[in-house]
Order: structure tokens, then C-alpha cells, then sequence
């Protein structure tokens, strides 16, 4: 898999656009393109409570594989109303252009969603729910930018990461693009028929396009073990072949002109990408990335099930891990493969939130907010042993003995920002939360 090719992949095809510099192609060419591209102004919708930038000089893009059923005849999910998104990404590139990191977040992540504007004068309530809500929410009206802020913001929140651009590719746009490639070769070690994604395959390698490699990037259920992190591992190995035939067919003007033209008609991005000119600009910083420097991992999670026994069908965020994970790319520290083994390592003896003992003290002046807060953590899976006042604070921390560090910072993981410190006093056998007033904003 080369450099290039694995980019242009995750980029609705920024690096083909980086290609089209050189492919000799006329004026009309390049303004047709250029006006194919659609610019959202989202940065009106976010606000000015945002992560600071820990890092000047590096850049988080978020990537948004748009579900959007307009021009698909009724096909997958005919009664839907809003936009959805399949795939969601953070692409990290290095300040010095040396390295890039994509973290891919399923799509069944349960997060805090915060209060987005839903397009109609009206903003959503702050709960907790499936991480892929946030872009229907915000795109209840139709509008791309709005879907996107809300996704963004829902990011942000669940990240501590200051995304810098979006990319949005729809539908449409991705199976033109493999359509102009000559379809796509892939090798299921069993037949597929999935009737969700409208895809029937049999065993054994094959070059699919069209319908069919739409649906083989969507299907879920009738693969494996039916997880979105299955799909996410078939998504990412797909794009990577993509990107690698790509490379290898794009010196036709014909094919490239079609690529091209599919690649930039799918694409939705914030104002300061939205044209050729900028996406180029952008492909140049990490057309020069090594690929044993170009990193691909997941999230780490595990079962919400194992904290809340009722919910079988949603995943939550590994802590400490997925705090490590954000914390590195927020100060520009690379993970690389080395990063990626450890997290995916640490996945199979997670230390799930039940397995936490909570002693919860109230130290503001609001009568029964320990009570309060215990309920939200048990909500969240925690066991709550004890609830009482307590020392006066200006801000939430979380207290532990000897022995209960990695306790700790799960806890601390589901509250952003909460200081941990190991204490002589404390409980054996619990943490201790001291809420503060500040905790309504941390427990979203």
C-alpha cells in the first residue's frame, strides 16, 4: 500500500486531486471540479466553547462517510428522513508533516451528545446515545453544516481534540469513484447475503463496484460477528485496496477526469477546504508520509453490556486507554505500530465502569446533589457504594488509595477534565468523587 494511495482513500480523494496537477488538464476541467465541491460554514455553529489548540501547526480533520439516502432510489432504509452517518474518523497529521494518525470511532460508541441547533430555531437536549446521532440531529433540516457541527461538537466533547476540518462523503460519490477505478477486488472467506446492505456474494475473491461494493462496505450483520468494528476492520481494507488501485489506474486522463468527478461531487467540507486549491494544499503536507508512519486503529472499547447488562447493542470508550489515545494526538505524540499493539493489548482485559467502587461526596451548598450525581453514574455502570457531604471544592476530583489508579482514571475518563490523586485518607477498596460545581459541565 503506498503513501499516497492509503491517503487518498480517507480523504474522499484529496490525493487524486493532488494528481490532477500534474494530469495536464484544462481550465474547464479544473473549474468544473472546483464547483463540484460543496463548503459548509461551521464554524458560526460551534461556538466559542471549544478545546484549546495544545498542538499549533498539527491538524485534526474529522471524516464523515455521509449515509445519505438522496439518489438511491429508496434503497437502504427507504422511511428515513434525516442524514446519517456510517463512518466517522479523526485524521491527525503531524505539525511536522512527518507522520499521520486516523482513529476510527464506531458508529455504536455510546457518548454524551451535547446540545446541538437542530436547524428548525430550536436545540436538541444533552444525553447520552449512539455517537453517529449527533450528525442527524444537526442534520434534521437538511443542511450538511449543521450535521457536521453537531458531530463536531459531539467529538470535541468526547475527545478534548480540537477538530481543525471536515470532509464529508456521501453514497453516491463513493461508488463513482470505484465505478471509474473498474471495480474492486475483494476475497470473502464466506458468502454474504445481507439483505440490509442488498448485497448477495459468494465465497472467494471477486471484483465488485456499483451496488455491490456499497453494500459490501456496509454490511454488519450477516458478517462475522455482526459488529460495527467488524465493519470497520472490512471499511479500512477496502479503502486501503481503493487507494492501491488508485495509484496504479489513475493515468488515464478519462479514468482520472471520472474519478475526479465522482471523488469531488461527494464531497461536503468546511469553508477552508472547499476547493481544489486548498485540498491540494492540504494533500502536500503528507504526500511525503512514510507508510510505516501512517497509522490506522480503532478506538479502544468494549461490550456496554458489561455495565449495563440491558444494553446489548452499543459499545463504550476504554479508559484510561481511550483518554491515552486523545491526550497524545491533542500534544502531537505519535502512537504509531507499537501504540496501536499496546491498546489493542489492553482491549481484552478491559477494567469495565461496574467494576468500579464510587464513594460520591458533595462538596457545593446544593442539597442532594451527591444523590443526584450517584444516580447519573450508576446510569453510566459505576457501583455506588456511598453518598454523603464534603469538603468544599471549586472543582471535581477524584480521590483513590493505593492500588486503585487504573479505578481512578475510568472514572476521571467519563468526566473530561477531572484531576486524579492518590490520597493516604482514602476509602480502601473505593475511589472517592468529590463533585464540585463544575461537574454539570463535565458530565454533559
Amino acid at each position: 500500500m503506498t503513501r499516497r494511495g492509503r491517503i487518498v482513500a480517507w480523504t474522499g480523494g484529496v490525493v487524486g486531486v493532488l494528481l490532477l496537477g500534474t494530469a495536464g488538464t484544462g481550465v474547464w476541467v479544473y473549474q468544473h471540479l472546483n464547483g463540484n465541491i460543496h463548503g459548509a460554514d461551521v464554524n458560526s455553529e460551534l461556538g466559542a466553547d471549544r478545546p484549546v489548540n495544545l498542538s499549533p501547526g498539527s491538524k485534526n480533520i474529522l471524516v464523515v462517510g455521509s449515509d445519505s439516502r438522496a439518489g438511491t432510489g429508496g434503497k437502504y432504509g427507504s422511511g428515513l428522513t434525516t442524514m446519517q452517518s456510517d463512518t466517522l474518523m479523526v485524521l491527525h497529521i503531524s505539525a511536522d508533516h512527518k507522520w499521520a494518525t486516523a482513529v476510527s470511532f464506531p458508529r455504536d460508541s455510546w457518548v454524551p451528545i451535547p446540545a446541538c441547533d437542530k436547524g428548525d430555531g430550536t436545540q436538541s437536549t444533552p444525553h447520552h446515545f449512539k455517537i453517529n446521532e449527533a450528525y442527524t440531529i444537526g442534520g434534521l433540516s437538511g443542511n450538511v453544516g449543521k450535521a457536521a457541527a453537531c458531530s463536531i461538537k459531539t467529538v470535541e466533547k468526547n475527545t478534548g481534540l480540537r477538530i481543525d476540518h471536515f470532509v464529508s462523503v456521501d453514497f453516491q460519490g463513493f461508488k463513482g469513484m470505484v465505478n471509474a477505478l473498474g471495480g474492486i477486488e475483494v476475497c470473502p472467506k464466506h458468502a454474504i447475503h445481507d439483505k440490509k446492505a442488498h448485497l448477495d456474494l459468494e465465497a472467494g475473491c471477486q471484483n465488485i463496484q456499483d451496488e455491490k461494493a456499497l453494500g459490501y462496505v456496509r454490511t454488519r450483520y450477516s458478517v462475522g460477528d455482526g459488529s460495527d468494528l467488524g465493519r470497520i476492520g472490512r471499511q479500512q481494507e477496502f479503502m486501503k485496496a481503493l487507494g492501491k488501485k488508485a495509484q496504479e489506474k489513475l493515468t488515464s486522463p478519462t479514468s482520472l477526469y471520472d474519478f475526479l468527478d465522482s471523488a469531488t461531487k461527494s464531497l461536503t467540507t468546511d469553508t477552508g477546504l472547499d476547493s481544489i486549491n486548498a485540498l491540494t494544499s492540504l494533500a502536500s503536507t503528507v504526500k511525503d508520509i512514510p507508510s510505516d508512519r501512517l497509522t490506522f486503529l480503532t478506538v479502544p472499547t468494549y461490550p456496554r453490556e458489561a455495565d449495563v447488562p440491558t444494553d446489548k447493542a452499543n459499545v463504550v470508550w476504554q479508559y484510561p486507554q481511550a483518554a491515552e489515545l486523545f491526550g497524545d494526538l491533542a500534544h502531537d505524540r505519535e502512537i504509531g505500530a507499537a501504540g496501536k499493539q499496546k491498546f489493542a493489548d489492553a482491549q481484552k482485559n478491559p477494567v469495565t465502569a461496574r467494576s468500579v467502587r464510587v464513594r460520591v461526596l458533595n462538596g457545593t451548598s446544593t442539597k442532594g446533589l451527591a444523590a443526584d450525581v450517584a444516580q447519573k453514574l450508576r446510569q453510566l455502570g459505576f457501583t455506588v457504594v456511598f453518598t454523603d457531604n464534603g469538603p468544599s471544592t471549586d472543582t471535581t476530583t477524584v480521590s483513590y488509595p493505593t492500588g486503585l489508579k487504573t479505578q481512578a482514571e475510568v472514572l476521571a475518563g467519563r468526566l473530561p477534565g477531572t484531576t486524579t490523586k492518590e490520597s493516604a485518607q482514602a476509602v480502601p477498596g473505593a475511589v472517592t468523587l468529590t463533585v464540585g460545581p463544575d461537574f454539570a459541565a463535565k458530565a454533559g
